[in-house]
């Protein structure tokens, strides 16, 4: 029998504590609705003037949360429920709002600070748009407020395809699959599902083989990769072929949005097109490194070069070469977890000692975060997620949600009912070979120790007839209840159990 590899089936410590913040995060009520406002933990700071928007920590977290419920596919409701959570806000005015409130050209065009200039084409500096501003209303599109039904909006529609078909994979539930209202601002209230936003998705790109526009205007290989790999999980999920578009974009990508060296290396990826002008803005050979992150389940052995380029230009290999710090992290926590990623193990150990001196690695009760050194009330979301990805994936572990997806887990036994964040599941998968549930509880509240708890067992063959043990003890103290579910009395510390069916039940 195969050894288990306890590093593909359990989450850290420090995931476990960052899922609890992310929990607490996300159930503490707030109006994201016209009128309200998020909380201000909900990161609207990182990378200006492009990514500093709340939305952007929404998505940046269901991706950790993704690959923590692989590991643990026996258990999804907590991460399920997460992914609801960061949904809901999703369909809202606030995560909406640039598109709705950035109408015409911005005003302040002539105003831009000076690090603005690597962003701008620079005969048209002081009279364009710079990224972030969405535009709407511009010809030749003229005003359209739906932020998904849009003919640009692209990084809107395209990541929320994303988060959508993430939670469709971890929970199994048709939900989002209903029609659901978004922005709900009186007249500006829209209808959509997550399967019409990928037919709506893959209709605009087809009818666009250069790409589909994000801010009016430009269009990014960052978020039409992402956008693709949306597609993808939806193909997955129901047997689509939207992805199509992707391949076919790509082929134009490649011709067009970057170029390579005759070794290999990327000699500039660009930052956006922009077809009114006809211009592609150079991001330099460091531009692929976000792609990368999206491009890795896609087309991984480009992603690869894309990350190994930056890998030697920062020294995460080279012992005598100090990390450097960047202002902004992104860059730094984007390099971790593709390190992670592609099972780049002597990057990963100077980027953990990196992190271990720089990124404040810090523990408040059982909740876990970075703080980043930036000196700052809330720790910052979408910088925490990447890094999160980085500790909570492994090798391939990116790429194996989009291509080997677990489905099996939706008829294999299931642990429910657990009282998160009190107690939670550091183990939980089902071993077919020997027909074994194994779950290992956690602590999520040390006062709680000791303390009485239950929960249930459901998709169990003949849950009268199966064998529970408690730290290689037999256990009895379980009973089954109407509906084929067991039920399990423990108390909040750590303990492994296992369920054995009866072979051939």
């Amino acid at each position: 029998m195969a050894q288990i590899d306890a590093a593909q089936t359990t989450t850290s410590d420090r995931a476990r504590g960052w899922l609890r913040y992310l929990h607490r995060k996300a159930y503490t009520p707030d109006n994201w609705n016209k009128g309200g406002q998020p909380l201000e933990w909900w990161d609207d700071r990182s990378t200006p003037p492009m990514l500093n928007f709340c939305r952007f920590d929404l998505l940046d977290s269901s991706y950790a949360v993704a690959l923590m419920a692989d590991k643990t596919p026996a258990w999804r409701e907590v991460y399920a429920g997460i992914l609801d959570q960061l949904i809901m806000r999703h369909t809202t005015y606030h995560s909406a709002i640039d598109w709705l409130t950035q109408i015409g050209h911005d005003p302040k065009r002539e105003q831009y600070p000076e690090e603005y200039r690597g962003l701008i084409p620079a005969e048209h500096w002081g009279n364009y748009d710079a990224p972030g501003w969405t535009a709407n209303g511009i010809e030749p599109w003229g005003l359209q407020m739906d932020p998904v039904g849009a003919d640009g909006n692209l990084f809107y529609k395209g990541f929320f395809l994303l988060i959508l078909g993430l939670h469709r994979y971890v929970s199994g539930d048709d939900k989002w699959n209903q029609p659901f209202d978004m922005v709900r601002d009186g007249e500006h209230t829209f209808t959509w599902s997550y399967s019409g936003i990928a037919q709506h998705l893959a209709d605009q790109w087809r009818a666009r083989p250069e790409g589909c526009h994000c801010e009016n205007t430009k269009i990014w290989p960052y978020c039409l990769t992402g956008a693709g790999l949306g597609l993808m999980m939806h193909d997955t999920l129901f047997g689509t072929k939207h992805h199509e578009v992707f391949d076919t974009w790509w082929e134009h990508a490649l011709k067009n949005y970057m170029s390579f060296t005759p070794q290999g290396d990327p000699e500039w990826v660009a930052l956006y097109y922009d077809p009114i002008i006809d211009h592609v803005q150079n991001g330099g050979p460091m531009a692929g490194v976000p792609v990368a992150l999206y491009l890795a389940p896609q087309r991984r052995d480009l992603a690869q070069r894309f990350y190994d380029f930056a890998a030697n230009a920062l020294g995460l290999r080279a012992p005598e070469r100090q990390i450097p710090v960047l202002p902004d992290r992104r860059g730094n926590v984007l390099a971790y977890a593709l390190a992670t990623e592609f099972g780049d193990d002597v990057a990963r150990r100077r980027m953990d000692e990196l992190a271990e001196r720089a990124f404040e690695p810090t523990w408040s009760g059982a909740e876990f975060t970075w703080g980043f050194g930036l000196n700052e009330l809330h720790p910052r979301g979408q910088m925490n997620a990447t890094m999160m990805m980085g500790e909570a994936g492994g090798d391939g572990a990116w790429w194996r949600l989009f291509n080997e997806p677990n489905i099996e887990k939706f008829n294999q036994p299931t642990v429910v009912g657990v009282d998160f964040p009190t107690i939670g599941m550091r183990e939980a998968f089902y071993e077919a070979s020997t027909s074994t549930l194994h779950l290992t509880t956690d602590i999520g509240d040390d006062t709680a120790r000791g303390r009485p708890t239950w929960f249930r067992v459901q998709n169990l063959r003949d849950p009268q007839d199966c064998r529970v043990t408690c730290d290689g003890s037999e256990f009895t103290n379980w009973w089954t209840l109407p509906g084929g579910e067991i039920q399990i009395a423990a108390d909040v510390n750590v303990h492994s159990f296992r369920i054995t069916e009866k072979v051939g039940a």
